[in-house]
């Protein structure tokens, strides 16, 4: 599959051609600098290396009006009208999973391509995805016509599944933050959640989101109660992965709604980020009401 658009094509190819050479340059890098993130979480060598890549290459498409990156604090101007047609803003989570790097476990990159300026609510995304650097480097391309899954070797993109849509019977849960500081409501969903479906919870967003993708059932970091406005970025990780998941025929919400129908503040809006099969996400909310 290529997608019509093509700026948003040429940003889907550029992120693809990088992802081997990001998986490659993850060996030497798995330390920490002295730096955080504009969230305050200490940053890793490879998150600074990752987003610089991305950052040079995407911003020199035509096109590409704005490159927003959890890495970074401020929108990157890139020439092109971010309002005009045809211009289009991406916010990307270079390394998502990165503190998994010590362990030697799953991590990926997140992108959304906004036809509108940042911070966007996420119902004006034209398309979104992930790579994942799991055992395969695999990538998922979601846009308003289907979800594609690829394999990634040489730069190359070979199609696994023209048409990704969540099983309709569930099988995985995967549920971040520590128990004791989830809310009431929340402790009552998962408890019933557990009795149901398998455990899955490696750490990195993507991967955990993957399997929901895979299998089937639902992926939560909730709010918590010493923040109550979540722990993952609107812009950077809720906004792509809950039109992934939609698109896919499931649904997000941030508890109360859709993912995609939070107005944003700020670039760096932190949201509560459920995603997974219909009926999960129904009763997640019912709980929390």
């Amino acid at each position: 599959m290529t997608v019509s658009d093509p700026v948003v094509e040429s940003v889907v190819a550029t992120i693809s051609r990088s992802a081997t050479e990001i998986r490659q340059g993850l060996i030497g890098r798995r330390g920490t600098v002295d730096e955080e993130n504009p969230s305050g979480e200490t940053q890793a060598e490879a998150d600074i290396w990752a987003d610089e890549l991305l950052g040079d290459r995407l911003a020199a498409i035509d096109g590409v009006g704005q490159y927003a990156s959890e890495e970074r604090t401020e929108i990157v101007d890139c020439g092109a009208d971010p309002s005009a047609a045809e211009s289009y803003a991406v916010a990307v989570d270079p390394l998502d999973g990165s503190s998994n790097l010590k362990s030697n476990n799953t991590m990926g990159t997140i992108f959304g391509v906004y036809d509108a300026a940042l911070p966007a609510r996420g119902e004006t995304l034209v398309a979104a995805g992930f790579v994942l650097y799991g055992p395969i480097t695999t990538m998922v391309i979601a846009t308003d016509e289907t979800v594609t899954e690829y394999e990634l070797s040489g730069g190359e993109r070979t199609v696994v599944d023209r048409d990704v849509t969540l099983p309709a019977e569930p099988v995985v849960y995967g549920f971040g933050g520590r128990v004791p500081d989830w809310p009431v409501d929340f402790r009552e969903y998962a408890r019933e959640i557990e009795s149901e479906l398998k455990l899955r919870y490696g750490g990195a967003l993507i991967g955990d989101v993957n399997q929901v993708l895979t299998y089937g059932g639902t992926f939560g970091y909730p709010a918590l109660e010493s923040r109550p406005e979540g722990k993952l970025r609107l812009q950077f990780e809720g906004n792509p992965i809950g039109y992934v998941v939609e698109q896919a025929g499931g649904r997000s919400s941030d508890g109360t709604q859709s993912l995609l129908a939070v107005d944003p503040d700020a670039l760096h809006d932190r949201t509560p980020v459920h995603v997974g099969n219909d009926d999960l996400i129904e009763r997640l909310e019912a709980t929390l009401a």
